[in-house]
């Protein structure tokens, strides 16, 4: 079905940065087909007005846990390693395929309801997640965070490579793209270089991108650095990992040697500046990264050290905190986080989205200028990077199907799943069940 959104301004994300006021955007199944300021002739389909607000790409979240929001607010005040041993790792041991997919739906109606149309998640039970992603209207990158810890390799008997093998094959390129599967390293010290190589040669082989959580504290990088030598980049650099479409999560602690194999592998780095900045890890070197020619995202990391899915909140701190952090106003402007969360995003991830475009997945929100923290509107981006946030957004269409509009969410049954989420995943998680 064809579906003209009209009677609106349209932030394109274009090369040239264009903010079209008045436009008609015509999207005919999955894709935009046209974009411009005169109504297309004939057209009769279905129509979507607007009503004067600012039309955006669906935000593109990079790096997710979404289960993981069954923890939120959970553990608070612990630096990483304590809060993931003590608290994170022992609720997971009692994770079920039920809990894992009540607790996903209720993390995808949050994205949905604050802008996501696309996302990058590492977790256990990725078969349930990715049903529920399929169900939602979203679409994924997903992976499931390779592991090993037993001395002893044989990937015919490896849980995680045997999982990734058959995930891959269940998954990857699941309707026209939907779900597509991203071979996976949870990181350097969880894991060995066995499990580089096998996960290396798995991700060529079968033309996969690869997620992995580098440097994300200052305890994890020097660790890494006494065991091999090296930096956690340059570890698994050595191992071939870096030598396919890539993301690294965090990268707090990453180095300018680090960042110029990232820019020639064409790795993304993905800066989580709300998870970071909870769990006392740091502030990713984020403009630097930029000037060596990474290209960088943005993701939220997972609700239980974040304590939200919101990408507008996201992206309003990645550019006050860089400017505040090099006490320059300029070090990251609004365009660069809005780039961070659309364009950029759309290629960590290997996806034809985060614009709006001829051709370009119908990934799209509107976002409410009529409320009162965006209004008057003298820039449309600095109000989207400045002001807004999640609770603005009045639309999401992911792959030209509207699957939230005016607060109600058409493709979820919200209250259903919030009874599941208190009724079972919580006492059965905490130990009240």
């Amino acid at each position: 079905m064809a579906i003209l959104i009209y009677n609106c301004t349209a932030v394109r994300m274009d090369e040239a940065g264009t903010v079209l006021p008045h436009a008609y955007v015509l999207v005919e199944g999955s894709k935009i087909v046209s974009v411009g300021d005169q109504r297309p002739q004939g057209f009769t389909g279905r129509q979507i007005d607007g009503k004067g607000n600012v039309l955006l790409p669906g935000l593109v979240n990079c790096h997710t846990h979404v289960p993981m929001t069954a923890m939120r607010g959970y553990g608070d005040g612990h630096d990483l390693q304590d809060w993931l041993h003590h608290y994170i790792f022992p609720v997971e041991a009692r994770w079920d395929e039920r809990a894992i997919r009540c607790c996903t739906a209720l993390g995808l109606a949050e994205m949905i309801a604050t802008g996501t149309t696309c996302i990058a998640d590492m977790y256990m039970f990725t078969d349930a997640v990715a049903q529920e992603v399929v169900s939602a209207g979203l679409s994924a990158n997903l992976s499931c965070g390779g592991v090993l810890f037993d001395p002893v390799f044989d990937p015919k008997t490896c849980h995680d490579c045997v999982a990734q093998e058959a995930l891959a094959q269940r998954w990857h390129g699941y309707g026209d793209g939907q779900i597509r599967f991203d071979a996976s390293i949870h990181a350097e010290y969880t894991s060995r270089s066995e499990l580089w190589k096998w996960t290396a040669d798995f991700a060529k082989a079968n033309g996969l991108g690869m997620h992995v959580h580098i440097s994300e504290t200052r305890k994890e990088h020097a660790e890494c650095i006494q065991r091999h030598g090296k930096t956690p980049v340059q570890t698994l650099d050595r191992y071939g990992v870096w030598d396919v479409r890539g993301i690294a999560a965090h990268c707090v602690y990453t180095t300018a040697e680090d960042w110029a194999i990232l820019a020639a592998k064409g790795v993304s780095a993905v800066h989580n500046p709300c998870s970071n900045l909870k769990l006392g890890s740091g502030i990713a070197p984020v403009p630097a990264m930029k000037a060596a020619g990474v290209n960088v995202c943005l993701g939220t990391d997972g609700v239980s050290s974040n304590n939200n899915h919101d990408m507008f909140e996201e992206m309003k701190l990645a550019a006050i905190l860089h400017n505040g952090a090099a006490c320059d106003p300029l070090a990251l402007g609004s365009w660069d986080a809005l780039r961070m969360a659309t364009v950029n995003g759309a290629a960590a991830l290997g996806r034809k989205t985060g614009r709006i475009e001829p051709g370009y997945d119908a990934d799209l929100i509107l976002v409410d200028f009529s409320h009162l923290n965006l209004f008057p509107c003298h820039d449309p981006v600095s109000n989207l990077v400045y002001a807004a946030h999640g609770g603005d957004v009045c639309m999401n269409m992911a792959r030209g199907r509207v699957i939230y509009k005016d607060g109600d969410f058409l493709t979820i049954d919200l209250e259903q799943v919030k009874r599941e989420v208190a009724n079972y995943a919580v006492p059965l998680l905490f130990g009240t069940k």
